[in-house]
Formats: structure tokens, C-alpha cells, sequence
């Protein structure tokens, strides 16, 4: 549209590309948990992620005496993380490995 090349009524959905980005979502999480603990809101706080970055955030939480749950969804987790939350589980249902597709071999006639 900037070189003049397509006008306005000639977009299609196959022009546009999206771009998306979540920059700085877990540190406003980290913001929330800090906030929820130091006005003692809750007793409990469950994160479903298994990202390292949320050990402050754990480790905080747990100093202001909150229990924190961690659910990272039967993904692996660090061990910077696991020795700051008062618990591990996963409620989703796990995820079956994906079966490999079946080679058909052809049939071979053995002549001896």
C-alpha cells in the first residue's frame, strides 16, 4: 500500500500478517503474585507455567507465608524452581507421545 502497489478495497486476509508479541508478560505476573502475597489476599497461589523466571516470584510468595503450587503441565521444570514451591502437580490429563505413522513394506516374494 506504501509503494501504491494495492489500495485499501484490494486487501485480502492473505495480505496481513499479524505480529504478536507478549513482552513482559511474566513479569506482570510476578507484579501480581508479589501483590497478592504482600496484602495477603490469598492463601494460596497456583501457576501453571514451569518457567525459571517465576522463582523470585515463588520464592517472595513463599516468604510472605502463601502456598505455591506450581502446575507446569507435565513439563520438565528446573531444579532453581522446584526448591521454591510447596508443591507440584499437573491436573490436565498428560499428553500420549504421538504414535509413529505405519510403514507399509511391500510384499516380497523370497525365491530359494
Amino acid at each position: 500500500m506504501l509503494k501504491g502497489k494495492l489500495k485499501l478495497e484490494e486487501l485480502t486476509e492473505h495480505d496481513v500478517i499479524p505480529n504478536v508479541r507478549q513482552k513482559g508478560v511474566d513479569m506482570r505476573i510476578g507484579v501480581d503474585v508479589s501483590s497478592l502475597a504482600f496484602k495477603r489476599q490469598v492463601d494460596q497461589i497456583v501457576l501453571l507455567a514451569g518457567d525459571a523466571d517465576f522463582v523470585p516470584s515463588a520464592k517472595q510468595a513463599r516468604r510472605e507465608g502463601i502456598d505455591f503450587v506450581l502446575d507446569p503441565m507435565w513439563a520438565q521444570i528446573s531444579e532453581s524452581l522446584q526448591e521454591h514451591i510447596d508443591g507440584l502437580r499437573s491436573t490436565c490429563p498428560r499428553p500420549r507421545p504421538k504414535q509413529p505413522k505405519a510403514i507399509l513394506q511391500p510384499a516380497v516374494d523370497l525365491v530359494v
